[in-house]
Order: C-alpha cells, then structure tokens, then sequence
C-alpha cells in the first residue's frame, strides 16, 4: 500500500512539472498568436472553420465567407489550441491519479479542484476571445488566466513535493509587504494584458520621457473605459492616440511601483540569507524585464523581443511565487545558510489546509 502511495506520488510529481513546464509553452504560444495577428485566424471555435484541422480556402470560403482563411495564421492559432488541450488532459490525469489519495493527510487535493476550474474556465475564454472578436476584456482575462493556471500547476507541484517528502506546510499568510508586493505585480500583469489588447505597446516613444514629456497629452477614462462594445472586431485596436498613451504610461508608473514595493521587501528580509537570495532573483528578473520593456519601445516592438518581454513575466511570476514559498516555510532556523537545516524531515501533522 505504501509503495502504491509513493508511486504515485512520484508520478504525480513528474505530471505537474511537466504541467508547469507546458503552461509556459501555452503562454508563450498565445503571445505568439497575438503578436502576429492570428487571433483571429480561425473564425469560430473550437475547431477551424468547422473542422479540428485547418482546410484549403475552397472549403473555409464556403464555411466563411467573410473571414477569408490565412492558412498561415490558421495553423498558428490551432496550435495553441492543440496544446492547450493537451495541458487541459494533464490536469484530468493529475485528478485521476489524484483521487486515491484526496484523503490523505497534507495531499493538495483542494488545488487540484482550483486547478481544473481553472483549466474550464481558461477553455471558456478561449473561445470568447474567438467569438467576442478580441475584446481586450476577454483578451486581458485569458492572459491572466493562464498566469493563473501556470501558479496553480507550480504551487500543486511545490506542494506535493512537501508531501513526497513528509515535510510539514508552512503556516505563514501574507503579511503587509509580501501582499504589497504581490498586488502589483497582478495589477502590473494586468496592464501589461490591458496594453498587449489595445494595441499600445509603442503609444509612448523614448526613454524615460513618453513622446518627448513627462507627462504626455493622454485619455485615462476613454484608455481605461472597461464597457467597450462587444462586437466590433478589435483587430490592431479601437482606441484612439492619446487612449493608448495613457495605457502605455500607467504601464510605466505601475513598473515603478512594483520595483519599489520589491526592493523594500528585499531590504525588510537583508538578514535572512535564504529569503535575501530568492528575492534577489526576484529583483533581477524585474529589472531585466524593465529593459526589456525599454528596448521594445527604443526598436519599435519586434516580435521577437516582445516575446521575450512576455516570457520575462512569466519568469518573474514564477520567481515570485517560489520566494513566497521559501518565506512561508521559514522557521526558527531561518538565518542558517543551509536549506537542509531549516527544513528538517518530519512527520506531516493531520488536519492542515490548503
């Protein structure tokens, strides 16, 4: 029976990093599809102008015959749909393989629940961005999801390692600094979405100013007016100039707060050599993520670098939820250099949460 349990964690642990590692690719995929206009490459959902694989244009003309098929676009949005549902498989094996031991003390079985509400609710948005034509609600919403999902995946798998390994959960919830910290980073995820939507990406020229001014001619209520019409389609944008300044710039101030919030938090753990060193990456990664941004603006957006830009907040997401983790499993033992030491093997206690 032991053996049975331990199998399957082990291969539970192997399914969710892959999980982990799949929900990047997903994410990244997206952010292709969006950056080469192919959103929209596939007219209705799930399948592609009716069907599961991409069809000549004879076939797509009859089916649409006001959405003319660009095969290549066609084959990028099905893609990502093609791995999404593999990712979606995943999280149906990690409950299948899951259910034998949702009554085992400290097994995350409350997660692998959130993680496949999650996963509906992401399929649900897919097809929303189809079917509501890009509406940069919907468009920002399935980015945030996918952050989500990618969390969800990470913090299931963290978790299971503690239970492989008959460690005890740490008990710490947010304090003041780390809930800072984290609320803007989701609001700077946020805007980042809400910029990517609109089409705003090189509304501000130059660096550090925005078209040559401090503080640009810009349109807050019309950049941030969230009961935009459903219907038009939002295809490179509705929004007019000074709209997308104001996104774009919001984006910038929201970038100078979260560094701030992250260098305070550094400084408040200086002495905790553990926690010091996983917020350090943390910090790096932001200020790489900030020239990134910079450098995407200076070279008027390639596709590649925005991709990169994309992928810089996927990897400060997750170096943010694993230093959250390192600080909620601190103990007495905190300001020991070695891991090993502050983590002692021990008998997982009954009746812990989620």
């Amino acid at each position: 029976m032991q053996e049975s349990i331990e199998s399957r964690l082990k291969w539970l642990l192997r399914l969710t990093l892959l999980g982990t590692l799949l929900t990047v690719l997903v994410i990244l995929v997206g952010a292709w599809t969006r950056l080469v206009d192919a959103g929209l490459g596939c007219p209705d959902w799930p399948g592609c102008y009716g069907r599961l694989v991409v069809p000549d244009s004879e076939y797509a003309a009859l089916r649409h015959p006001d959405a003319p098929l660009d095969a290549s676009k066609a084959w990028v949005e099905m893609a990502h749909r093609y791995i999404a549902t593999l990712l979606g498989m995943l999280v149906i094996g990690a409950l299948v393989l899951g259910w034998p031991l949702r009554k085992k003390s400290q097994y995350p079985w409350r997660i692998s629940l959130v993680l496949m509400a999650a996963i509906v609710v992401q399929g649900a948005f897919g097809a929303f961005t189809v079917t509501l034509k890009l509406w940069p609600q919907v468009v920002t919403l399935h980015l945030l999801g996918g952050l989500s999902v990618l969390m969800l995946f990470l913090w299931l798998h963290l978790r299971l390692r503690g239970v492989a390994q008959h460690k005890a959960l740490g008990s710490k919830r947010l304090n003041v600094w780390w809930g800072m910290a984290a609320g803007l980073l989701i609001v700077q995820l946020a805007l980042g979405g809400w910029v990517t939507s609109n089409y705003a990406g090189i509304a501000c020229q130059g660096i550090p100013t925005c078209n040559g001014q401090w503080w640009p001619g810009m349109d807050i209520h019309e950049g941030f007016h969230l009961t935009q019409t459903v219907g038009p389609n939002y295809l490179h944008g509705q929004l007019h100039a000074e709209a997308r300044t104001a996104i774009h710039f919001v984006h910038r101030v929201g970038a100078v707060l979260l560094g701030l919030s992250l260098i305070i938090l550094l400084y408040q753990y200086r002495r905790h050599p553990i926690i010091r060193r996983s917020l350090g990456w943390v910090v790096g990664v932001f200020f790489l993520q900030v020239a990134l941004g910079a450098l995407n603006v200076l070279m008027w957006l390639p596709l590649w670098l925005a991709l990169i830009h994309t992928a810089g907040a996927v990897l400060l997401s997750i170096a943010m939820l694993l230093a959250w983790w390192q600080w909620r499993q601190e103990n007495e033992c905190a300001f020991n250099r070695s891991f090993d030491a502050c983590y002692p093997t021990q008998k997982v206690p009954a009746g812990r949460g989620i």
